[in-house]
């Protein structure tokens, strides 16, 4: 029955799992360290991988097991692991598929974080990354060598908006055996359906929407179990266990000795945060999608970056990818720095903070801060303006939030009609 259950069914009721001794309807939290065997023989087996259970929190925890198997219910995967934040998820993906002198094809269009990780980072560890438009096919085969093992990409880039068109993507990885890894934090399991789409690996901040009300930092991997594995070298030692082979090596390797593991606490405010998901993404949409309407008719406003508008290049793809929905995120375009500082000073319902979703709608100036590091020229080049402002909808009344939007855009000196 369970494989028939719908989304949000799903969200509330997570897996099958044993009946609590004392009937709790919510999957206790397990803090503690360690855990108790019978006798040495269960230990030697538990260390071994003979039997399955859990010994140290750092490897395995209960309450965090529960929450790993719930989203990747959610994501129709195969197996998943929590971690404790969005960049150890991406981290120890990249590490368990990659050894030195690999590559991997990456969007020019990024958080810049990941960015940061991608081309300083791993280049120290002799790791390479090609950045491409990857919805341009002549570029992404150009960008593909004998070295390649991956393309990665996120649903809808931050903070360009930028929606991946899966189809050329998976089409192109497939062709040449590579792996197509997405970062799904914006859009969620409940608005993309990752393994329909052709994506093979899923990354998660789950700092973000997931959580239900930003309390907890958090990231994790899903395997979605549509990959051969004997392609990658880096996962040789493990070709014997087929289609466990990726996650085997992340349990007994990766994650295991990187030590980035999510805690139990953690893992129970974000088991809650997936049984309202549903609820918090459609208003947050709703919100984003009145917010843009409302921009792109200001004057002072020179552009609207929002898939969910219909005058955006990726609305169609946005549209048949996303639930027909268009996030709960958008950018846009003022004059230029001065301009988007007057307006987000100006603002007093939305929170000045550097997070997407926080059930509160946030605001935040990309060039200054999450893509601080970069040079002038380097974020043009990915899009980064001066000018740009990001916006997260919150779940908040809507009504309430253009009035702020309004009269902190009031505040801005008049400079002229629209600009183009």
């Amino acid at each position: 029955m369970q494989n028939e259950l719908r989304f949000n069914t799903k969200a509330i009721h997570g897996i099958v799992r044993k009946k609590d001794v004392h009937n709790s309807l919510r999957f206790p939290i397990y803090a503690t360290a360690a855990f108790d065997f019978e006798n040495a023989g269960d230990m030697e087996d538990a260390f071994a991988h003979r039997k399955p259970c859990h010994a140290y929190s750092r490897i395995t925890n209960p309450t965090v097991e529960f929450f790993e198997q719930t989203l990747t219910l959610l994501e129709n995967g195969f197996a998943g692991i929590a971690l404790s934040s969005g960049m150890a998820a991406l981290t120890n993906t990249f590490l368990n598929l990659l050894q030195k002198g690999e590559n991997i094809i990456a969007s020019k269009y990024l958080f810049g974080n990941t960015c940061s990780l991608l081309k300083d980072t791993f280049n120290k560890f002799g790791i390479r990354v090609h950045f491409a438009d990857v919805n341009d096919p002549v570029a992404l085969e150009k960008a593909i060598d004998e070295n390649t093992r991956a393309v990665f990409c996120e649903t809808i880039a931050n903070p360009q908006m930028h929606v991946t068109d899966f189809s050329k993507v998976s089409r192109i990885a497939n062709q040449h055996g590579l792996v197509v890894i997405t970062d799904n934090t914006v859009t969620t399991p409940y608005l993309f359906e990752a393994k329909k789409h052709g994506v093979h690996i899923v990354v998660h901040s789950t700092t973000k929407y997931i959580s239900g009300g930003a309390n907890s930092v958090g990231g994790a991997i899903i395997d979605l179990g549509n990959f051969d594995w004997s392609r990658i070298p880096a996962l040789e030692k493990y070709h014997n266990l087929d289609r466990f082979a990726f996650m085997a090596r992340l349990r007994k390797e990766v994650h295991r000795n990187f030590g980035s593991c999510m805690s139990p606490q953690t893992a129970f405010l974000q088991t809650l945060g997936l049984e309202t998901l549903s609820l918090r993404i459609d208003r947050s949409c709703n919100n984003a999608k009145i917010a843009a309407e409302f921009l792109e008719t200001h004057p002072k406003v020179k552009k609207v970056n929002y898939p969910g508008l219909e005058s955006s290049d990726f609305h169609c793809l946005a549209k048949e990818l996303f639930r027909g929905m268009g996030g709960g995120v958008l950018t846009f375009e003022l004059a230029d720095k001065q301009e988007a500082f007057e307006f987000i000073d100006a603002l007093c319902l939305i929170k000045r903070a550097t997070n997407i979703n926080d059930n509160k709608s946030l605001v935040i100036h990309p060039a200054s801060t999450i893509f601080a590091d970069f040079s002038p020229k380097q974020r043009q080049a990915m899009q980064v303006t001066p000018g740009l402002v990001r916006m997260s909808l919150g779940i908040e009344d809507h009504k309430d939030l253009l009035e702020d939007i309004s009269q902190a855009l009031d505040h801005l000196s008049w400079k002229g009609s629209k600009r183009q």
